[in-house]
């Protein structure tokens, strides 16, 4: 940026329309910036949630989900329809189709993107998961009672599979780990969930591995041959990154941007936020890649107050997330890699229960199904770092606030 450019003056774009930059750029405006403030979106379509997507949006409850942001009234502009080919850092510069357009601060908000289904792509009736566009194509498949395969058992596998159920679908998840979430949860709190997809008329095919899909199949590596109307690929998704190749932005092991505590890349004027970056945490010791409506929510105020010049907000949330799946409220906080101790409160079998994480007596993380206040109080002792009783942790009727140490 040219010493020249006064504070008025200063162009900020944000790359990516999801939460993450809708947020930021409304964050920059609630924090008194007085430049301008530019969202540059991939999709046509006005910013929108992506949560509805996997249940009021496909099941026909909800046409959209559009942010209740009056853009033109906050001063932002919206480039919608325009992808990002590239950044030119040198010449604070960002390539487009449409030509280039000029940053003085650049925020990456590009979010994630689904991997997809290998030898799948192009096949009749193999569908992902991530836009309001996919949601559309798959509304009528849900409607018109379809056989469907979901592959994968993931968070986005069960919201997928639970919304075909009560279409009235027939659905069959099929899942290349021994169980739900295998590279989410440990083993022992993931089991228990198996049994929630046979509950709701789900079938679980765990150790199965998908060979080819045909249309109208899919074929395991057994030779077992499963009807599919359509196919739906929830394996994962990884940083939509790939247009800051060659940029100097230096991306982690998993195509993330690695970002500092304060959401800034090692490029000078160049922030990352959301699914598509990555911030150490003092708090749990290691670098954190959250894939999380909650941190495209948080983040974004860190990065408005360091380009406003505000006193620097250190990154170090408590990651939080949930799932709606089965009849079931899944809430997750914390991050439990690290824990040397883990107490359940409740039964697994039964419709509510949590899992407590701890490390040195300090609750890190806790996974709570339909218990609400445990995860409200949880979250507050994990951020406080409140020392607990393990034996009175395991009491399910006494609140978390209620059994420290």
């Amino acid at each position: 940026m040219s010493e020249q450019t006064t504070t008025s003056q200063r162009r900020v774009v944000v790359v990516g329309a999801g939460m993450a930059g809708v947020q930021t750029a409304v964050a920059l405006r609630e924090q008194g910036f007085p430049g301008t403030v530019r969202v540059i979106g991939a999709e046509p379509h006005q910013p929108y949630d992506r949560p509805p997507l996997s249940k009021a949006v496909l099941l026909g409850k909800a046409e959209g989900s559009a942010f209740d942001v009056d853009f033109e009234a906050l001063g932002i502009a919206l480039d919608l329809g325009r992808e990002v080919l590239g950044v030119r850092p040198a010449d604070h510069e960002l390539d487009t189709a449409a030509g280039p357009v000029p940053y003085d601060v650049l925020v990456v908000a590009t979010g994630a993107e689904p991997i997809r289904l290998p030898g799948a792509e192009g096949v009749p009736g193999v569908h992902l998961l991530r836009t309001l566009d996919d949601a559309e194509r798959l509304r009528p498949v849900l409607a018109r009672q379809h056989d469907i395969v979901v592959v994968g058992a993931g968070w986005i596998g069960a919201e997928f599979a639970t919304a075909a159920r009560e279409a009235g679908c027939s659905v069959t998840v099929v899942e290349a780990g021994d169980r739900p979430l295998a590279g989410a949860l440990p083993a022992e709190v993931a089991a228990p969930m198996a049994a929630w997809y046979a509950d709701c008329g789900a079938d679980l095919r765990t150790h199965a591995r998908v060979a080819r899909v045909e249309p109208g199949a899919v074929v395991l590596d057994d030779g077992s041959l499963l009807p599919a109307d359509a196919v739906v690929v929830g394996i994962g998704a990884r940083p939509a990154t790939a247009w800051l190749a060659g940029s100097g932005v230096e991306l982690g092991a998993h195509g993330e941007v690695v970002a500092d505590d304060h959401l800034r890349t090692g490029v000078p004027d160049v922030y990352a936020v959301g699914d598509c970056a990555s911030f150490p945490s003092a708090r749990y010791g290691e670098r954190l890649l959250v894939h999380h409506w909650d941190n495209a929510l948080q983040g974004p105020r860190t990065v408005a107050a360091d380009i406003v010049g505000e006193a620097p907000l250190v990154y170090d949330p408590v990651p939080y997330f949930w799932s709606e799946q089965f009849g079931r409220f899944v809430q997750y906080a914390g991050h439990h890699a690290s824990a040397d101790t883990t107490v359940w409160r409740g039964d697994p079998a039964g419709p509510a229960w949590t899992v407590c994480w701890l490390r040195e007596g300090r609750l890190i993380a806790l996974l709570a199904v339909g218990r609400p206040r445990d995860l409200a109080q949880g979250r507050r002792l994990i951020e406080s770092g409140t020392r607990m009783d393990p034996a009175l942790l395991e009491d399910p009727a006494r609140p978390l606030k209620k059994a420290t140490a």
